[in-house]
């Protein structure tokens, strides 16, 4: 099956402001592409690309996409692995930029074997719940939001931290304060601590019974991970630290982490996301599925590949969600609660709408 031709598109979707420890972003940031090929199948996707995270920006994943699709026009499209490393051997890392082209591939697969994606997988449906997230702010307006959040049915709440730890210790203590102990609280420092910190936020925020933490510090201090993981009463997860199954292998080696974090913008897509989750279900880690600000149309592909992988347990698939002002999305998953939804049909089951494309700057290769 020969590709003929990938339509390429900065995905920008307007968003209120979103804050993490490393910045604020004002718009998503997203590449989306449609691969064509020669038996009329067409493969769609997507990237977000998060610059303080991974390093790449919406531009740069514009101009390697035109690299990708004139390096893989006229080829086969079903050969998904000799695709992906074609990428890996034209540029190193830039996984974001690859993920969107990975989503493609397995599109098309997917539809050429007449099955929804996560039945190409090797899975079946079953109930997932999402987590629903909190951006930094003052501690009264996150406990307001977290309220709120627990009003509307919310049961899980991941809380962004990473500032001043004095600062962050007092929204967790008024989040707790303002939802009551029966939602599940995790939280994410998004490499905000530096190890003292870390170990003062960790051990004063147990009280508040915090599921997890996901990477409290830089992924260049990941030698100290071991011995906060020691100090913590909180588990770590591992998300900045872990790119690749190689960094999944070096984590679980040093006892770095109690879970890892899955995403595919940060990952290269689903065939590195894969490997990574063999690695830990095989050393008996747990992960997480997680994204950067993606629209619906990757969230869909996470949620396929979510319930072909049992050994994921957790979910935080609510980027849409995250003060997005638009879903140009047609079909794809939903949310019953936060409860996610899969379409029937072949393949992601979803695309984006070609009114709102239209209004995007684009190339066709």
């Amino acid at each position: 099956m020969k590709i003929t031709k990938t339509e390429i598109y900065k995905y920008a979707i307007p968003m209120l402001p979103f804050t993490i420890a490393t910045g604020t972003m004002h718009f998503a940031q997203n590449i989306f592409i449609r691969i064509h090929t020669d038996e009329g199948i067409i493969g769609v996707g997507e990237c977000s690309a998060f610059p303080m995270i991974a390093g790449e920006t919406q531009n740069t994943c514009f101009e390697l996409s035109k690299d990708f699709a004139t390096l893989w026009k006229g080829k086969d499209a079903l050969r998904i692995d000799d695709r992906l490393n074609e990428l890996h051997l034209f540029i190193a890392g830039n996984y974001t930029a690859k993920s969107a082209f990975d989503m493609a591939l397995y599109d098309i697969a997917a539809k050429h074997a007449q099955q929804p994606l996560y039945k190409f997988l090797g899975g079946e449906k079953r109930e997932l719940e999402s987590d629903l997230t909190i951006g930094i702010d003052s501690a009264e307006n996150m406990a307001a939001t977290a309220k709120k959040f627990v009003d509307d049915g919310v049961t899980m709440i991941k809380v962004k931290l990473g500032k001043k730890v004095d600062d962050d210790i007092e929204r967790m203590k008024q989040i707790r304060n303002a939802i009551g102990e029966k939602t599940v609280l995790r939280i994410d420092a998004n490499q905000g601590w530096e190890f003292n910190d870390a170990v003062k936020a960790l051990q004063q925020l147990a009280v508040y019974n915090i599921q997890f933490c996901e990477q409290p510090m830089r992924k260049y201090n990941d030698e100290l991970l071991p011995q906060l993981c020691k100090l913590s009463p909180i588990p770590v997860m591992a998300d900045e630290s872990v790119f690749t199954h190689y960094d999944a292998e070096r984590i679980i080696r040093n006892n770095a982490a109690t879970y890892i974090n899955i995403k595919f913008a940060k990952s290269g897509g689903i065939n590195e996301a894969i490997k990574i989750n063999a690695v830990a279900e095989k050393n008996n880690m747990s992960c997480m599925l997680g994204s950067m600000l993606e629209s619906r149309l990757a969230l869909t592909a996470n949620v396929h590949f979510a319930m072909a992988n049992k050994n994921i347990q957790f979910y935080d698939l609510d980027t849409c969600l995250l003060g997005q002002l638009a879903d140009p999305v047609i079909n794809g998953m939903s949310y019953d609660g936060m409860k996610l939804i899969l379409p029937d049909g072949f393949g992601i089951g979803a695309d984006v709408d070609d009114a709102y494309l239209k209004t995007l700057e684009n190339v066709i290769i």
